[in-house]
């Protein structure tokens, strides 16, 4: 406590509220963005899981496609074949 008191009397009043009072919006930045970046990350993880869902459908559509196209006769589209398969990071 005499410490508090040193400080103020070295400093002056004001600049020790000015001090304080900048350590106070420290601590509530620090809390708020610790908030704010754990639920960033929840939705990066959530995003990913999309990711990778679409990513599933769109082999699936293209191999369903591929299927139907060859039942009924119709030959299938080579060049989205082969787009697919560029990004398809799968290769099943």
């Amino acid at each position: 406590m005499g410490d508090i008191f040193k400080l103020i009397a070295d400093v002056g009043f004001p600049i020790a509220a000015a001090g304080a009072a900048g350590y106070f919006v420290f601590l509530t930045i620090k809390f708020i963005l610790e908030g704010v970046t754990g639920g960033v990350r929840g939705m990066s993880n959530i995003i990913k899981a999309l990711d990778r869902r679409v990513a599933a459908m769109n082999h699936d559509v293209i191999r369903i496609d591929t299927k139907v196209s060859h039942a009924l006769g119709i030959p299938p589209d080579l060049d989205r074949i082969a787009r697919a398969e560029q990004s398809d990071a799968r290769r099943d």
